[in-house]
């Protein structure tokens, strides 16, 4: 279901659609994708006057969070490459990150510990890597046009969900004691991913 959001910030008027998804869940989150588009998820029984009710109370966060999106969207890249060209080159990229990323995850796994059964590369929209509970590693063919320190924090990151499944104190402590300077490298990762393309 759509509706529109009418938004007035620093003398601006902004009028956003935004989705609605209902499921299960207990809670009510919001989430702006990396093209800007606004959901809300929400349980089934949550009235649309209830929604437009946090909408309301969101609405300074949604802005704030649907300009940076934006912005960031607006900063890529524009490439001169043809269709071909870059699809050629893609397949280049996928073909190394298949050959170098297992090679760094052996090499960082002898300090995380932990079983993983297979590596995938894939082309996840909003995700840099994952790791599923049945010791799946996946990362994303792009983090080969990052700084190798840069990729590495991405697969120690996932290393670490081996043994931890959560982003607890916990989980964060195994990332530092094999990346120290995770948390820069996490914040080139977002200030700059966007522009990790062809």
């Amino acid at each position: 279901m759509q509706n529109t959001l009418h938004i007035s910030c620093n003398g601006t008027e902004y009028t956003l659609p935004f989705t609605v998804v209902r499921s299960g869940r207990k809670t009510m989150a919001i989430s702006i994708k990396e093209d800007g588009e606004i959901i809300f998820r929400v349980p089934l029984h949550i009235s649309e006057r209830e929604i437009m009710r946090m909408a309301g109370e969101k609405s300074r966060w949604i802005i704030t969070h649907y300009l940076e999106m934006i912005a960031k969207k607006n900063s890529r890249p524009v490439s001169d490459l043809s269709a071909v060209q870059k699809a050629a080159l893609e397949q280049r990229y996928r073909e190394a990150a298949r050959e170098y990323i297992p090679k760094r995850t052996a090499y960082y796994h002898t300090m995380t510990g932990g079983v993983y059964h297979r590596i995938t590369i894939r082309d996840q929209k909003t995700r840099w890597g994952s790791c599923s509970s049945k010791g799946t590693l996946s990362f994303n063919w792009r983090l080969m046009l990052a700084p190798p320190a840069v990729l590495d924090y991405v697969i120690v990151h996932e290393l670490c969900h081996l043994t931890h499944m959560n982003h607890s104190p916990a989980f964060w402590q195994a990332v530092e004691s094999v990346c120290p300077e995770y948390r820069s490298l996490r914040k080139w990762l977002k200030d700059h991913g966007n522009e990790l393309t062809l």
